[in-house]
């Protein structure tokens, strides 16, 4: 998936496809996620749900824009064990994202910004990459985080980005 967010938007043409799922091994949900995503979906989640009779099961959640819709519905039928799917139409706010790169210790490492009506609202690093970084230099995943964090802000604040 391209990434085209850098101005702030509403996607009016989203389907939020939902599928319950209750006798699937949840070991191959992961390989399913990654399919879907791999077909353009926008985001993919499941909840854990109890159906009739009191069976445990998954509700399979697949955020997409509706031109993408047949080969996310192929992935759901041939893939996973549902009988059917619901179709619920979604607009969504998006905010205006960039990428920021910040110098740490461990070398330049990317943090995606969000920002509405122009004004910076969120920031997270990229976990991917903070991720590898606490294996190759065995540290801590959540001190690699903090750090680039508290670098992001302190960046931001010699730009004048954010009050003091």
């Amino acid at each position: 998936m391209t990434f085209n967010h850098r101005e702030e938007h509403v996607d009016d043409h989203m389907l939020l496809v939902q599928a319950n799922l209750d006798d699937m091994n949840p070991e191959w949900m992961t390989y399913v996620m990654d399919k879907l995503f791999d077909a353009g979906a926008n985001d993919v989640y499941m909840v854990p749900i109890i159906m009739k009779r009191g069976r445990p099961g998954i509700m399979l959640n697949v955020l997409v824009d509706e031109e993408r819709l047949s080969a996310i519905e192929e992935i759901i039928f041939s893939e996973t064990t549902t009988l059917g799917i619901r179709y619920l139409h979604a607009s969504c706010h998006r905010l205006a994202r960039e990428f920021e790169r910040v110098e740490t210790p461990w070398g330049l490492l990317t943090v995606k910004v969000g920002y509405h009506a122009g004004k910076l609202v969120q920031y997270a690093p990229e976990f991917k990459e903070c991720e590898q970084v606490a294996r190759m230099h065995e540290v801590p995943l959540k001190m690699v985080y903090e750090e680039v964090r508290l670098l992001f802000l302190q960046q931001q604040r010699q730009k004048n980005a954010l009050p003091l």
